[in-house]
């Protein structure tokens, strides 16, 4: 039956590379080649993330530092297919069924996010911010939404901080902080790095059960379910947990809970605000604008810093067990 349904969607690609936008993921011995195609032809401007951007009249090819290779247009199908060839042809692939792949998860995804089930109730929700970032600190922070509250914070236009322009975030932030009661805690650099940390999602759990049992021992807030984005199986959740004294344990976990739920919303702003917030002390510290994200800009600019401030200042600003960190020490010939 599953694979029927993967065919059904192959066949369905016909359709979706009929229309503007196809999207796949490069392979690595693909990318110099790729990029060496189309270097003459480079916007000077180009989106957020990218590698490259090349816009042609009937086509827009970018080029992700994730590798995601997208084509936009009336011939963003022929523009792709000269790269679906090479796929098959020097890796045996079949970029097709990577597109239908893509696009089961999405239908999936439409259908979570069809639930409405924390829509009309008071919740406490949390979320966390930095854990992709190479430079900088994690926050974590718990929220409690009073259902009163839903209008004033959909007015504000609330939404998962990703999809809001960190301008927006650092506008509004203020405001929810004011009026929403939360805790929030900052893991610095310095104390991530002494820990000796190997396991991200254990990290996670610890500070997301710190602020949840903390905020709800502020108060005896009348809420019908915590609430909290599922990083992991709920099974492993606990065990990371497990040998915390104080924790809660009484969570709904969900998929796309920052779409779904107004208070992981909520804490996912104020965290991504108390983010920025630590990135603007320690770029006004390094006197450059430390870059965001884990990608080769990053590794550009720790190369730059070790060569100012020397490598004992990335153990106060980086999260060292990063592959970036690797990187740097590579180029700079450390040991």
């Amino acid at each position: 039956m599953k694979n029927k349904q993967l065919y059904d969607k192959i066949n369905s690609v016909i359709i979706y590379m009929a229309q503007t936008t196809i999207v796949f993921k490069i392979s690595p011995n693909l990318k110099k080649k790729l990029i060496e195609f189309y270097q003459d032809r480079f916007e000077s401007k180009k989106p957020p993330y990218s590698v490259f951007q090349v816009k042609d009249i009937d086509c827009v090819t970018t080029l992700y530092e994730s590798g995601k290779l997208m084509f936009q247009g009336i011939s963003a199908d022929i523009e792709a297919s000269y790269w679906i060839e090479q796929e098959r042809i020097l890796n045996n692939r079949n970029v097709s069924e990577d597109i239908a792949r893509d696009m089961q998860k999405k239908d999936a995804k439409k259908k979570e996010l069809l639930d409405e089930s924390f829509k009309f109730i008071s919740t406490i929700g949390s979320d966390e911010v930095g854990t992709g970032d190479y430079f900088g600190p994690i926050v974590v922070t718990a929220s409690y939404v009073d259902i009163k509250n839903k209008f004033m914070l959909e007015e504000l236009g609330i939404k998962d901080s990703k999809k809001i322009t960190d301008d927006k975030i650092r506008s509004i932030a203020p405001i929810i902080i004011n009026k929403i009661p939360h805790t929030s805690y900052i893991l610095h650099p310095k104390e991530y790095n002494e820990k000796g940390i190997t396991n991200m999602n254990k990290v996670k759990a610890i500070l997301h059960n710190k602020v949840l049992y903390s905020l709800v021992s502020k108060d005896n807030f009348d809420y019908k379910k915590i609430v909290m984005d599922q990083f992991v199986y709920p099974k492993k959740y606990f065990e990371h947990i497990n040998n915390i004294k104080d924790k809660i344990t009484n969570i709904t976990f969900t998929t796309h809970a920052e779409d779904k739920c107004l208070s992981v919303a909520v804490s996912s702003i104020i965290s991504r605000y108390i983010f920025l917030l630590e990135m603007d002390k320690l770029s006004e510290e390094l006197s450059m604008p430390l870059c965001k994200g884990a990608g080769e800009n990053v590794d550009k600019q720790g190369i730059d810093i070790v060569k100012k401030y020397g490598f004992d200042k990335l153990k106060e600003i980086s999260k060292l067990n990063f592959k970036n960190t690797d990187k740097i020490k590579f180029a700079l010939n450390f040991k």
